[in-house]
């Protein structure tokens, strides 16, 4: 596969890994401390807030059940209880493994660049074995907004020394998608909640798998990461097919399959 022209970028927090039950349970455990139950916060009231930085939700969180305590405490206690989560089992996506293996092995820079902790995407990569894969990593603490701010992929893309235009994100959640334009790169999208796949911020795809995870396949992603790199067109939505236009020709893939 010829993609020496781009980079890829991952979000981590279900793009790469299904870790937001994980931050589900890490979320109740920090607020039950102050009342909160599980019928107050269900798994429902914590989808609403995937994609966005673990302290901006919990910043809106304890606003909304009126939680006084210092937001670095609640952030502190919710990593904790997080990384314990996290430690004992992260499944990744099956297919996403697969993805990152290929380009690994075609030489294609990468990185990850999350809302989450950097202790926890260190965390989530080692449990994983994607560390050995996955080694530039950009965590929302370490810039000055999160996503959808574009900040946290504009550092992946200056510490992997590539343009934005160069980069390929692969997002999940909206705002993600958002933060991908706001960055001036390409995105594929594939909704962890597949009913936000009409949201405004997922239009703006390259390609959108709008069944999410049950969709998408390393095999597609390639092809359509093989396309952006050559130039082609590339079809919104259908599952396999890359549109190629007329003044631009498939590269010649490496894999003779």
């Amino acid at each position: 596969m010829d993609t020496a022209r781009i980079s890829v970028i991952f979000d981590l927090d279900g793009t790469l890994v299904d870790s937001e039950p994980n931050y589900y349970e890490a979320t109740l455990r920090t607020l039950s401390a102050y009342g909160v139950t599980r019928e107050d916060f269900g798994w429902e009231d914590h989808t609403r807030f995937i994609g966005i930085g673990t302290r901006e939700s919990l910043e809106l969180l304890a606003e909304r059940y009126g939680v006084d305590a210092p937001l670095d405490e609640l952030l502190s206690a919710t990593n904790r209880h997080y990384l314990e989560l996290a430690r004992a089992s992260t499944p990744v996506f099956p297919e996403m493994r697969k993805l990152v293996e290929r380009l690994y092995a075609d030489g294609v820079p990468m990185a990850v660049a999350s809302g989450s902790s950097r202790a926890a995407i260190e965390a989530v990569l080692a449990g994983t074995g994607l560390d050995a894969y996955l080694t530039t990593l950009v965590s929302a603490e370490e810039v000055p907004r999160g996503k959808p701010e574009p900040d946290v992929f504009l550092e992946a893309a200056r510490l992997l020394g590539a343009v934005p235009e160069n980069c390929v994100v692969l997002e999940d959640a909206p705002p993600g998608a958002a933060a991908a334009r706001a960055a001036g790169m390409r995105c594929l999208a594939l909704p962890y909640v597949p009913g936000t796949a009409d949201e405004p911020a997922f239009a703006t795809a390259d390609r959108l798998f709008r069944g999410g995870q049950a969709e998408f396949t390393a095999q597609a992603a390639l092809a359509v990461l093989e396309a952006l790199s050559s130039g082609s067109a590339v079809s919104a939505t259908s599952p396999s097919a890359v549109e190629w236009s007329a003044d631009a020709r498939p590269a010649r893939s490496r894999d003779a399959s």
